[in-house]
């Protein structure tokens, strides 16, 4: 009876195990279905979550290489500031010394060609002032002498051939005036002194030599009393109405002048009066000591206050036109290129290597990297470009690794 009592119990038991199983395992599977249902979904999700559907909904911004973003506070610590690139009226200021020279195109010679002596010397020193026309000295020469008696013999000729019925022989004496009077003047006799020679009658014993040339004498080489012969200098003059400057020009210059350019010239003893001349030739070399090339301007000198050997300071404007350019500041020069910090918007900096040209004040000219418009760094772009360095650094080593 106690058997039969026991059996009952342990099958009761195993009966409610039993059905508690079957209760709680509908759960677990369920569990485990809604966990794939959810993978599979997710796998979905992220295959159609692409690059370029995130940049349309702007969840995510396309950064360059090299980009760094800084924050409003941060710019503020470290002093940056900006600048814009545009067009601006270039205007290359070149500055140098030069120093006033004669024009050797108003440089000449006084020399006779006739052989003889001084007898009397008007021009007596150097550096006189002397007008065209005026009279330099007198000469005395036999040969001159000789071909003054010539011509008035001619004419006496022609005066008695002239009444000759041979139109032949009246002819002659016209051709004997007109040797001698050659001859006088092959020896430069003037005209009017031909005229006077006519007038007069009689041979004059000196010749007197005039100056072809107003200006001042640099030498003079005669003196009272000087045998002389045919082609010997005797007076070297200049005209100073107009003088030359020679100025030395940078060879990274040089490019910017032509001929006809203009020039300002200054000096510290005549501090309110400036003289403009123009460029008239350039050396075709350079120095090799200094770099640089000699360029020769022209200056007119009416009341004489330009003086050879003078220093005067020289400046020239040279008119580059309308340029693209951006502010000196702005540009990180390593030697074999030219950087700009780039101002992106929200905070982000991208570096860009632009090329330059020539440098007025300053600014320089954009050659090429840049628009109008665009914004720049002028100010703390080192630390900005050392950081965008250092960026791309730590993440070359990541790919490394």
């Amino acid at each position: 009876m106690r058997r039969c009592i026991w059996l009952i119990l342990f099958l009761l038991l195993f009966w409610l195990i039993s059905g508690c199983g079957k209760e709680t395992a509908p759960p677990q599977r369920h569990q485990e279905k809604v966990r794939q249902e959810v993978e599979k979904t997710d796998d979905m999700d992220m295959k159609d979550l692409t690059m370029e559907s995130i940049q349309k909904e702007g969840k995510m911004q396309e950064v360059g290489t090299g980009t760094v973003q800084i924050s409003p506070e941060r710019q503020q610590l470290i002093g940056v500031k900006f600048g814009t690139v545009e067009m601006r009226s270039f205007e290359k200021l070149i500055r140098t010394v030069g120093r006033i020279d004669y024009d050797e195109k108003r440089i000449v010679t006084v020399s006779p060609k006739i052989g003889g002596w001084i007898e009397d010397l008007y021009v007596d020193f150097t550096g006189k002032l002397v007008q065209k026309g005026e009279p330099l000295l007198t000469i005395y020469s036999p040969e001159l002498v000789s071909t003054q008696e010539d011509y008035l013999l001619a004419l006496r000729a022609k005066k008695e051939l002239s009444k000759s019925p041979f139109p032949e022989v009246a002819g002659s004496g016209n051709s004997l005036v007109d040797s001698a009077k050659r001859r006088l003047k092959l020896w430069d006799i003037s005209d009017d002194q031909i005229k006077a020679l006519e007038e007069r009658g009689q041979v004059k014993k000196t010749l007197t030599l005039h100056s072809p040339f107003s200006g001042f004498v640099l030498e003079k080489m005669a003196f009272k009393g000087m045998n002389i012969t045919p082609g010997m200098a005797l007076f070297k003059l200049a005209d100073l109405s107009v003088v030359w400057l020679i100025a030395d020009i940078y060879e990274y210059e040089l490019p910017l002048i032509r001929l006809g350019q203009r020039a300002t010239i200054q000096f510290p003893y005549y501090p309110e009066e400036s003289f403009i001349g123009r460029a008239i030739y350039i050396n075709p070399y350079l120095d090799a000591n200094t770099r640089t090339a000699k360029v020769r301007f022209e200056f007119t000198n009416p009341h004489g206050k330009l003086k050879p050997e003078m220093f005067a300071n020289v400046e020239m404007k040279i008119h580059l036109g309308q340029k693209l350019a951006v502010a000196e500041g702005a540009v990180i020069d390593t030697g074999l290129r030219q950087i700009v910090i780039l101002d992106k918007g929200d905070g982000y900096f991208e570096p860009r290597e632009i090329k330059v040209g020539a440098k007025v004040e300053n600014y320089y000219e954009v050659v090429k990297g840049l628009k109008a418009g665009e914004r720049v760094v002028t100010s703390a772009n080192f630390l900005i470009d050392s950081e965008s360095k250092f960026k791309d650094a730590v993440g070359g080593m990541g790919h490394s690794h």
